[in-house]
């Protein structure tokens, strides 16, 4: 709604807030749409290893094919130790969401 003004008036900073929040409880799409916000400096400052980390917790939920293809674009930006870092940092969300979830 926010990310394209539907209902609301436009507000990058609360799409990402709505994103984050669905993301962090493992909803593919939402965390499409935070690599996409991190990848574009969209709500957020551009950061692409954020980006990469959500686009890889997107893929490993199943999310859009577009996932996959997103995060290894972005790889493109990052050196090979930050796609290390950020893959550790993406296991770790990986397995705190799914801790979270199995808690429910």
């Amino acid at each position: 709604m926010y990310a394209n003004g539907q209902g609301v008036p436009q507000d990058d900073i609360e799409a990402v807030k709505w994103h984050r929040k669905a993301a962090e409880q493992g909803l593919a799409d939402a965390q499409n749409n935070l690599g996409v916000a991190y990848a574009n400096g969209q709500g957020v400052p551009q950061d692409f290893s954020e980006a990469y980390v959500w686009y890889s917790l997107s893929a490993a939920n199943n999310g859009p094919e577009k996932a996959t293809t997103f995060r290894d674009l972005n790889r493109e930006n990052l050196t090979p130790d930050q796609v290390a870092a950020a893959q550790k940092r993406a296991k770790e969300l990986f397995e705190e969401i799914e801790k979270k979830k199995g808690s429910h």
